[in-house]
C-alpha cells in the first residue's frame, strides 16, 4: 500500500485558501465604491429631477398637439420657479408622445397646487378640443406619468 502524499494535499489546500482569501479580498475592497453608488442613486427632495409623461398623439393631429402645448403649458411652465427645460418627442411607429419635463428639485415641482395644474390642463385641452374638432373628450391622453433621476 502506498502512503498517503500529505505535501500533495498541503500545497492543495494551502492553494485554495490563498485562492478564497484573495477573492474575498477583492469583493470586500470594493464595498464602500458599491455603497457609494447606491446612495447616489437615492433622489433626494433637492437633487434635480425630470417629469416623464406619455401621451396618445395620432399621426394627423400631431401639429394640433404641438400648437396646443405651445399655448398652454409652454408659457405656464416659464414661470414656474424650478423649471429648467421641457423636452417634447414623438414616435410615428407608437403615434405616442414623449414629455421630459426637467425640475431643479423635486420639491420645486411638487410645491406647485394642484388646482393650478388642472387649470392649465383644462386650457390644453380646450385648445386641443378646438384643433381637432373634438368636443366631448380629451384628444391627447396621458397614458403614463413618472419620474427619472438624472444618473
Amino acid at each position: 500500500m502506498k502512503a498517503f502524499p500529505f505535501n500533495f494535499l498541503r500545497k492543495k489546500i494551502l492553494v485554495l485558501g490563498t485562492s478564497l482569501l484573495l477573492v474575498l479580498f477583492l469583493f470586500f475592497c470594493n464595498t464602500p465604491i458599491v455603497f457609494a453608488s447606491i446612495s447616489t442613486e437615492l433622489a433626494s427632495s433637492e437633487s434635480t429631477v425630470i417629469e416623464y409623461l406619455k401621451l396618445n398623439v395620432p399621426k394627423q393631429n400631431r401639429q394640433a398637439w404641438l400648437s396646443a402645448e405651445k399655448q398652454s403649458w409652454e408659457p405656464w411652465l416659464k414661470k414656474q420657479k424650478g423649471f429648467l427645460n421641457r423636452k417634447l418627442l414623438w414616435d410615428p411607429n407608437s403615434e405616442e408622445a414623449i414629455l421630459l419635463i426637467s425640475w431643479d428639485s423635486r420639491a420645486a415641482w411638487k410645491s406647485i397646487p394642484q388646482k393650478e395644474i388642472d387649470t392649465v390642463q383644462q386650457l390644453f385641452e380646450n385648445i386641443a378640443k378646438d384643433l381637432t374638432a373634438q368636443s366631448d373628450i380629451n384628444p391627447f391622453p396621458v397614458k403614463y406619468e413618472s419620474e427619472l433621476i438624472p444618473q
